[in-house]
């Protein structure tokens, strides 16, 4: 082999290797072009299976949703029929529950055998429960559909706390207990009926469970707050019942012999104590007793407004021989207070609605001297449509009053637009009389 011929080789060599080094190049490039476009394809195949999925899913969601907002509106539907329900039933209950307490006070101001007064005071005992119960369903099922709304204003805390007395002095006095509330002149803000009704139901709840002793209420400045307190000598509660007591239908305690409980008075205490925004705390010992304390922020002194209404005390007997016009729509309670009212010495005219009772009122010689109009009567009339017709007829300065079973904030703020005072059933006798005599005197 001569050198021109091995020159040759290693050129030809050189060049195949070149040749070579460029074809994996191209072969290089080309598969990194055909491992792209192979990448591209299967992320544009999984984006477009996800794509599906998102679909799918969204498509469940909004179904999901459907269903939501469509078992939403059921439950509102059943909740708002409900609360009706409640309301319908109770406000029918409390028509015959308030022709019953009526009569028994007449039936109670005759004469009758002591055999006969003990049965009185058993059913007036029945009808003051019956009447607890009722009132207590119809709030908790108020509060449940938001219709019962607080109205916090500023009050001296002595407005609420000096009732109190009256309410419940016979009940201690009957179950051999003191029974000692302290006034005070502090003013707090808060709403004064619901307030009410909490204190009302911790001191019920204190004198049913306390058989010996008695029960404390007083009130107490605590830093920016006041602090009101129920103190009883009862049983005690155990520390893991504590929080079981305020739940509905549940009772720590066995009921003292004929005072009947439902076990609904602390559950509507933490419930208005919620919706007040009211704190309250329980602090016991068993065998020496219990304390229920409502924290209450001060309120402004200068926003304080008289209390709503006229004293409920004793004024003069100007209701012998009042002429009393009485527009009730149902025969039973109107029956029951003309009774009543007769019984008192009380000359009645009763009419169902408006019209009927002046047309009644002009067939008699004398002008009625005060109307007593229930609030809800027939065909849509309202009490408050009826007295201003009667007063159209008799003159503006007629004095009224109305009463009703409709324990709504509607129905007050009615009574209190029309400035009339308003008697809720099942109407308390004492009540009433004390009203008419004020509202005669």
């Amino acid at each position: 082999m001569t050198l021109e011929t091995t020159e040759n080789s290693d050129d030809f060599k050189r060049r195949i290797a070149k040749l070579e080094k460029i074809n994996r190049a191209l072969m290089s490039r080309v598969e990194r072009s055909v491992d792209s476009q192979f990448n591209a394809f299967s992320l544009f195949e999984t984006a477009i299976a996800l794509d599906h999925q998102v679909r799918r899913r969204t498509q469940e969601l909004q179904q999901a949703l459907r269903s939501i907002e469509k078992a939403k509106r059921q439950a509102e539907a059943a909740s708002s029929l409900k609360t009706t329900f409640v309301t319908s039933v109770g406000h029918d209950l409390l028509q015959p529950l308030n022709a019953a307490r009526l009569a028994l006070s007449a039936l109670g101001e005759l004469q009758v055998e002591p055999d006969g007064g003990d049965l009185i005071d058993q059913v007036d005992r029945c009808l003051l429960t019956l009447e607890d119960l009722i009132r207590t369903l119809l709030d908790l099922s108020k509060l449940d559909a938001g219709f019962m709304k607080p109205e916090i204003r500023a009050f001296e805390l002595g407005d609420v706390l000096e009732p109190l007395t009256r309410d419940f002095a016979h009940f201690a006095r009957k179950r051999g207990l003191k029974l000692r509330i302290v006034g005070s002149r502090r003013t707090v803000a808060s709403d004064p009926l619901m307030l009410r009704r909490i204190l009302q139901n911790l001191l019920a709840n204190a004198l049913r469970y306390t058989s010996r002793g008695g029960v404390l209420v007083g009130a107490r400045r605590r830093g920016d707050r006041v602090l009101v307190q129920v103190c009883d000598t009862g049983p005690g509660i155990p520390e893991n019942h504590r929080e079981a007591i305020f739940q509905e239908f549940r009772r720590e305690h066995d009921d003292t012999p004929g005072q009947t409980g439902f076990g609904l008075g602390l559950a509507i205490v933490r419930r208005f104590a919620q919706a007040l925004n009211h704190p309250v705390r329980l602090a016991s010992n068993l065998g020496r007793g219990s304390t229920f304390s409502v924290l209450l922020p001060i309120g402004d002194e200068t926003a304080v407004r008289p209390p709503a209404g006229p004293p409920l005390r004793a004024y003069p007997n100007v209701i012998a021989g009042a002429k009393i016009l009485l527009i009730e729509n149902e025969p039973a309670a109107s029956e029951a207070m003309v009774l009543l009212l007769e019984r008192w010495g009380c000359d009645v005219a009763a009419a169902p609605s408006g019209m009927e009772a002046i047309e009644k009122v002009r067939a008699f010689a004398n002008p009625p001297q005060i109307v007593i109009a229930d609030l809800h009567l027939n065909n849509g009339e309202r009490g408050t449509q009826a007295i201003q017709a009667v007063r159209a007829a008799f003159g503006p300065d007629l004095p009224a009053l109305l009463i009703t079973g409709d324990h709504s904030a509607r129905a007050e703020e009615e009574a209190r637009l029309s400035g009339l005072e308003m008697l809720k059933k099942p109407v308390r006798p004492a009540e009433l009389r004390s009203l008419l005599s004020f509202l005669l005197a």
